[in-house]
């Protein structure tokens, strides 16, 4: 059994930019869902109504590991969206799954797997759609690493 827990978030579509006479707006407003799919992945897909986020137990937490493979996911999906409308591609039925496996020493997450199933999307653009794919900046802080975390605190 699924247990749901809604979220509603607001977010305002994507701009492409493009020329003034050609300036539009990307529907990435679609209604989606994230599913914890297990302790280390996540399914991220178009769904009716607001943003929900579920579990396969109402013990399962969203964790900070799967708030990081969300956050991969939810850009992913919106470049693949920008891309797509761009290639008068339907995306509604886009599906992304993050999963990751973890390193030790510190402990940490090691190794992301991110994959996409997409019915609409013609055979003979997957190759170019999982480059629009790798265009996603938080798909290039992961893979480019070194990223800096300076960690500030002080006595409130």
């Amino acid at each position: 059994m699924i247990e749901r827990s809604s979220v509603t978030l607001t977010a305002a579509p994507a701009r492409v930019e493009r020329p003034p006479d050609e300036a539009r707006e990307v529907p990435c407003e679609a209604p989606v869902k994230i599913t914890l799919v297990s302790e280390d992945a996540i399914r991220y897909e178009a769904a009716p109504g607001p943003l929900t986020i579920e579990a396969q137990s109402a013990d399962q937490q969203y964790s900070p590991f799967h708030m990081l493979g969300s956050s991969l996911a939810v850009c992913t999906f919106s470049v693949l969206a920008s891309w797509a409308t761009h290639a008068n591609i339907p995306f509604e039925d886009l599906v992304i799954d993050v999963a990751w496996t973890f390193a030790e020493k510190p402990h940490r997450v090691g190794e992301v797997r991110l994959s996409f199933a997409w019915k609409s999307l013609p055979a003979t653009r997957v190759e170019a759609a999982k480059r629009a794919a790798a265009l996603c900046p938080v798909h290039a802080t992961l893979s480019h690493g070194h990223t800096e975390v300076v960690i500030e605190g002080r006595n409130a």
